[in-house]
């Protein structure tokens, strides 16, 4: 089983930025695909970005595309959620996730989750 702590999360105006850090140990980093995933308030878990094991593949929501960028750091076994003209609408618990397969491209790829970080963007 792999543990996953996330950081980053906070309080930002729309048009802002932030970077979440998920920290993952229990298993070789660079074994597994990661990915992140938010829940707004109300609403359904969804898929946000994933990454492949050696980071050279990255796939994206269609909601995010443009504006997030994920990344991977297999020697700190750390993945990083650049996010980039946030929007009130991306105001969500931000869910880092990893995976055991070559998959990565949508939440059920993923077996094992963090905590969640909070984001919130004010308009």
């Amino acid at each position: 089983q792999v543990q996953l702590v996330e950081s980053g999360g906070g309080l930002v105006q729309a048009g802002g930025s932030l970077r979440l850090a998920c920290a993952a140990s229990g298993r070789t980093f660079s074994t597994i695909t990661m990915g992140w995933v938010r829940q707004a308030p109300g609403k359904e878990r969804e898929f946000v970005a994933g990454i492949s094991r050696s980071g050279g593949s990255t796939y994206y929501a269609a909601s995010v595309k443009g504006r997030f960028t994920i990344s991977r750091d297999n020697a700190k076994n750390t993945v990083y959620l650049q996010m980039n003209s946030l929007k009130p609408l991306d105001t969500a618990v931000y869910y880092c996730a990893a995976g055991a397969t070559y998959h990565y491209t949508d939440q059920g790829d993923f077996s094992s989750w963090g905590q969640g970080t909070q984001v919130t963007v004010s308009s």
